[in-house]
């Protein structure tokens, strides 16, 4: 099939915009047609099917783009005042150093979480009035101590009474975010019970102070990445959770999210590393020795049970993970599986941080 001939590029079609960019902002290019304001996508495809109809349409319309970017980048490098060509060229050797960096960066491990990030907290408060806020203070108080600590046996204590009475003493800064941003107050409900992301920013010397007198110190080192081996059943189904499996999508996502509260990191294998160790599910199941050897190599390893209970009317989670030679066990039930994950990193900080048994 002979290749049609490209058009005149004198008369010169200048592409759609990015979407990060106004369009009103975009001057029109010397020597194009002004397309209609807001129709750019709509006239710029219709424009591409009125040069080449049929199946070849595809191949030879990015040619012709390609023809296009080059001669227009060459005509506004040529067109511009004097000093611009200049900017152009040092934009270019920006771009080539910036692509750099990140392709150094890419090659190494991901930086620690650093102090500033380590000392806050964050939860969900109903507004930003000072009912609210009083309440929010003491909750990112209990999470701030065993964010640090990676001690979850801290709120239990009887001291944190009084602590949690004087919440708002300990925070050094905070701030709000809008959960519904974006969305219009429908009512006088919606104006004074509107959710919000309350973050908690604290110095490290006041928590520490915090920490002693509840017996507790900080745990600063660099926290180990986690690997997840869990075996998942319900009425309807058994597997062993992949980060790219498909049977309960969400529950990848919920274990990711349960970690970030206590600053650590999970990797969550996917089907592909799961056949390759012989990951079956009997063997999850039972948390066998042998696996979890030839799993864990170097890495720590987080490996769990998850069974749906009809009795319980929620999950029964069954944790496992070895450290200093010793294995330590707990189970948490009737519960979902969200709060199952989280008990499960709130049980492994305990054991990494060097705080024991989790309860």
């Amino acid at each position: 099939m002979t290749t049609p001939a490209l058009p005149n590029l004198s008369k010169r079609i200048s592409s759609p915009p990015p979407k990060s960019i106004a369009r009103e902002s975009l001057p029109a290019p010397a020597g194009s047609e002004v397309l209609k304001r807001g129709a750019w996508p709509r006239q710029w495809r219709a424009r591409q099917r009125s040069l080449w109809p049929g199946p070849e349409a595809g191949a030879n319309n990015r040619r012709l783009q390609a023809v296009m970017t080059k001669k227009s980048w060459q005509a506004r490098c040529n067109a511009a005042p004097t000093g611009t060509s200049s900017m152009i060229r040092f934009s270019r050797l920006a771009l080539v150093a910036i692509g750099l960096v990140c392709t150094c960066l890419a090659g190494h491990p991901a930086l620690a979480t650093s102090l500033a990030e380590l000392y806050q907290s964050q939860t969900i408060v109903n507004g930003q009035g000072e009912e609210h806020r009083q309440a929010g203070f003491k909750i990112c108080l209990d999470k701030v101590l065993v964010r640090v600590s990676g001690d979850q046996r801290l709120p239990a204590k009887p001291q944190m009474t009084a602590l949690r009475d004087k919440a708002g003493s300990f925070v050094s800064s905070f701030r709000y975010r809008d959960r519904m941003e974006g969305i219009p107050n429908h009512d006088d409900q919606g104006t004074y019970d509107r959710p919000h992301d309350l973050t908690c920013q604290y110095t490290p010397p006041v928590i520490d102070k915090v920490l002693a007198e509840l017996g507790s110190k900080p745990w600063l080192g660099e926290r180990p990445i986690i690997s997840v081996l869990l075996a998942v059943q319900d009425a309807r189904q058994h597997f062993v959770l992949a980060s790219d499996g498909d049977e309960r999508p969400y529950m990848a996502e919920s274990f990711q999210s349960a970690a970030g509260p206590l600053a650590m990191k999970i990797v969550i294998p996917s089907k592909a590393a799961l056949v390759k160790t012989g990951a079956i599910f009997e063997q999850v199941r039972a948390l066998s020795p042998e696996l979890l050897a030839r799993t864990v190599g170097n890495q720590e390893l987080l490996a769990g049970s998850l069974v749906w209970s009809d009795k319980e009317l929620g999950w029964i989670a069954d944790w496992r993970l070895a450290m200093a030679g010793k294995t330590y066990k707990w189970q948490v039930r009737g519960v979902n599986f969200d709060e199952a994950f989280r008990v499960a990193m709130r049980g492994a900080a305990q054991i990494l941080s060097g705080n024991g048994q989790p309860e």
